[in-house]
């Protein structure tokens, strides 16, 4: 009875939906089951950046889809197609919701209505189904979602990816579903059916990411590396893309994010081998290619067998060449076959006798994970991971785990497949020997040049000493004034020639933070090119710059008209040198040369907290579970500066832009400009130059000028009440006059709190961690200093289920009004310019 009964109910929504269906064509801006979309019509998102609809491929006009496309695109670019393996013959489909909640593609009659071409397949009972609609996303996501308060996502077009990966969308395994999301090309041009190649996270091992036609793999992408694919040298962190890689017990995942979202950018997996990264260029009306591959022979998969080396580099010799301590598997059948039957050992090789030690195969895609043992620990020194391997008679190679940090280790103990040589980035591989070959590749190799190789090689370095003495001539007197000797002499030495006064750089204190050359940071940032800033401040600008060893910088570069900076300046210099700890952001060393004065930190890809939680697309990326570890990061942090630091640090200018995120989204507190140090018994201080910025100052210090550790708890309550809500304390809530803090207190007070936690994070199985952290942000914002908790207190809260307190009333629940006097720096609001690098701006001064 009761199938029959969902049957007649369907029945009667497909006769209604009839009369609809005789309109006219019109756009649409979301999908519900009495609102279906047929051939003709069309579906914006909100932004009209992309459009859903039916189509037909360039020579394919009888055969109908329905895909996604961007809409301000002037030629027609298909990111998604729904029924791709089963099109429509005619114009009379549709797509819509039907009874049991799913967006379906189906003719216009009832039998197929019934039996649908095409269904995104969601379990939902069928009661619930009225109160579902389907939206178009401005990433170009189609989503399926539960209508009212929960607005809970049931279904994606990013989970059913078809030919192309976008901004945004997530590529590889969902551990816990099973859900596994991959590339799979269109069978030609003009059929987007799926076809016989993909492009997918391999979880074997240590996770690869993959091209396999048919099944087989074809190329290897590579394993991660820190910062990018193995196989993919030009992956370096860049200033169009940011790249988020997750390899958990929940998921193993890449993401790439487009930091610009007026640049139109996909990547689109080709029926012919080939997957290409492009961009839109609007004013040529062109997609424009900015990476493809694979490239070259060497990238075939297993070119050269097992245990060998592809260099296409290699002019002299033959492109694939044994490992050192292997020799051809079949000598015979080795130029034949192009090397492609691979290498074994050496005979009569033992590789665990004394002497033995390891040869460096530099610039090397190393070789397949599926089947290495990975210690991902940032403990473990390359140096130490090659002790590791010493150990195992049956290790044969080893690198570290981490490109960028040399830490972590990874090593190989069978065959090694699919290695291959590159020109300039990529990683060192250390291949196990005997004591013998060992000696081989020690020797210095002059003696094979011949007398006309060592004539030419003598004349050549003639001439490059001659170069050199030329050129450290003139450098050393054109920067005779400036450059100061890196051995020797002590950094507060230094003669800070047409500065300002650096008398009480330290108090006294000697500063252990290494100077870099300005020559150095400048060929860094090229020249700090505006192509590599990354954001502005009152201080100055802050870059993004690449040393010579491959390491990425940020350089915060003071401005030589700031008024402003020079005592933060010095202030940063001393404080975060001497503070080391996971959740605070590392800096490297500083740079000052005349007028120029720099502080150069570690680069970290995934910019600020603010970039986030307060975009309405990307806020989706931080699920509760990641806001929560972003939360308590920072709560640690905190403590660390307050109580576990050699030194009582207040920060005074914490905030959700400075925070920053590394590459697996953990949490850095940076900015310590205007942060000041506590004696080991001082409570509280007073300062008649109040600087921080609005809506995170504590009442006492924004009026009275007084600063003490309970200031830096009160920016934390309001950073913590920004991140579950998603909102800024800064925006208007209920009445005009109210604060996010305000409303939040005022909805507590009614028992009605979780109305104002963002949409997305609603799920029952984190209700009350949500209520919880709803509190310690309460507790944290009290009026008075006394009332609030101490960071080891909100910790503690943070990580237990015990019973806290009730809130007192926060501070500055209202708004300030709009008719103030805005001239006043004190009380006007700056911009925050977040770009990779967290970059302040002083705003209450």
């Amino acid at each position: 009875m009761k199938a029959s009964s969902g049957k007649e109910l369907e029945l009667v929504l497909i006769i209604s939906l009839l009369f609809l269906l005789h309109s006219s064509s019109h756009s649409l801006d979301r999908i519900t089951p009495s609102q279906p979309l047929k051939d003709g019509d069309v579906l914006l998102s909100d932004k009209a950046t992309f459009a859903l609809g039916f189509f037909s491929p360039t020579n394919s006009s009888k055969n109908r889809y329905v895909g996604i496309w961007y809409n301000k695109v002037s030629t027609q670019t298909l990111v998604w197609v729904a029924n791709r393996d089963h099109p429509l013959n005619d114009t009379s489909g549709f797509f819509w919701i039907n009874t049991h909640g799913n967006v379906v593609v189906s003719l216009n009659n009832t039998i197929t209505k019934l039996d649908p071409i095409w269904s995104s397949n969601v379990s939902l009972s069928s009661s619930s189904a009225n109160t579902i609609f389907a939206k178009l996303l401005d990433t170009g996501n189609l989503v399926l979602m539960e209508d009212g308060g929960s607005q809970r996502v049931l279904w994606q077009s990013f989970d059913d990816p078809c030919d192309t990966l976008m901004p945004f969308m997530k590529l590889g395994l969902d551990r816990k579903t099973g859900l596994n999301r991959f590339l799979t090309s269109w069978k030609s041009p003009d059929d987007p059916g799926s076809g016989n190649v993909s492009y997918r996270i391999d979880p074997t091992g240590y996770p690869q990411l993959f091209m396999f036609r048919n099944g087989d793999p074809i190329w290897r992408v590579g394993s991660w590396t820190g910062q990018r694919w193995s196989g993919v040298p030009e992956m370096t962190p860049n200033f169009i893309f940011s790249v988020v890689f997750v390899n958990n017990a929940t998921e193993v995942t890449v993401m790439y994010g487009v930091k610009d979202p007026s640049v139109f950018t996909r990547m689109v997996l080709e029926n012919s081998g080939h997957v290409r990264r492009t961009t839109w260029r609007a004013q040529e009306h062109r997609w424009f290619e900015i990476w493809n591959g694979p490239k070259e022979d060497c990238d075939n998969y297993r070119r050269c067998g097992s245990n060998s080396n592809c260099d296409p580099y290699n002019l002299e010799k033959f492109e694939c060449e044994c490992l050192p301590g292997f020799e051809p598997k079949d000598p015979r059948e080795w130029y034949l076959r192009d090397g492609s039957d691979g290498c074994v050992r050496k005979k009569n090789v033992s590789t665990c006798r004394s002497g033995e030690g390891f040869v460096k195969m530099a610039r090397v895609k190393v070789p397949d994970t599926s089947k290495a043992r990975v210690d991902l620990s940032v403990d473990v020194s390359l140096k130490a991971c090659e002790e590791k391997c010493l150990r195992d008679c049956s290790c044969a190679a080893y690198t570290s785990a981490n490109e960028s940090s040399q830490t972590g280790c990874m090593t190989w103990h069978n065959d090694m497949e699919d290695i291959r040589t590159y020109s300039s980035v990529g990683q060192d591989l250390y291949v196990r020997v005997d004591a013998v070959e060992l000696a081989k590749h020690r020797k210095k190799p002059f003696g094979s040049l011949g007398m006309k190789g060592m004539v030419s090689l003598l004349v050549v370095s003639m001439l490059l000493v001659t170069f050199l003495m030329i050129s450290f001539i003139y450098w050393f007197v054109k920067n005779k004034k400036q450059v100061r000797r890196r051995h020797g002499k002590n950094l507060l030495n230094y003669n800070f020639e047409n500065s300002p006064s650096m008398d009480d750089f330290d108090g006294g204190k000697n500063s252990d933070l290494p100077l870099f050359d300005l020559i150095d940071i400048a060929a860094a940032t090229e020249n700090f090119s505006d192509a590599n800033k990354l954001g502005q401040g009152g201080f100055g600008s802050v870059y993004k710059g690449l040393l010579s060893n491959g390491m990425a910088i940020a350089v915060k570069r003071l401005s030589k008209y700031s008024g402003q900076g020079i005592e933060e300046f010095k202030n940063e210099v001393v404080l975060i040198a001497k503070l080391q700890h996971r959740n605070l952001v590392r800096i490297l060393g500083c740079c000052i040369q005349g007028e120029e004065k720099m502080l150069i930190y570690e680069y970290l890809p995934n910019k600020s907290l603010d970039f986030f939680i307060y975009d309405q697309v990307r806020k989706l990326q931080l699920n509760w579970s990641k806001r929560f570890h972003i939360i308590c990061g920072v709560a640690r942090g905190i403590l660390y500066l307050h109580q576990d630091s050699r030194l009582r640090i207040i920060h005074r200018d914490l905030k959700a832009s400075n925070v920053l995120l590394d590459s697996s989204l953990n949490p850095k507190i940076a900015d310590f400009g205007m942060a000041r140090i506590f004696g080991g018994d001082q409570i509280e201080a007073n300062t008649k130059r109040v600087v921080g910025t609005y809506g995170y100052m504590s009442p006492e210090y924004a009026m009275e000028g007084l600063f003490s550790v309970k200031s830096d708890v009160y920016s934390f309550g309001v950073l913590l009440l920004e991140i579950v809500t998603g909102k800024k304390n800064s925006g208007h809530y209920e009445e005009i006059t109210s604060t996010l803090v305000g409303h939040i207190w005022e909805l507590w007070r009614e028992g009605r709190a979780m109305e104002i936690v963002d949409s997305s994070l609603i799920d029952e199985a984190c209700l009350d961690e949500l209520l919880k952290c709803i509190q310690i942000g309460l507790l944290c914002v009290q009026d008075y200093a006394t009332d609030r908790p101490t960071m080891s207190s909100v910790v503690s809260m943070l990580g237990s289920d015990s019973t806290l307190p009730s809130p007192k009333q926060p501070a500055f629940i209202f708004k300030r009004s709009n008719t103030c006097d805005n001239s006043n720096p004190s009380t006007s609001e700056g911009v925050n310019s977040v770009n990779e690098m967290s970059t302040t701006v002083i705003e209450a001064r």
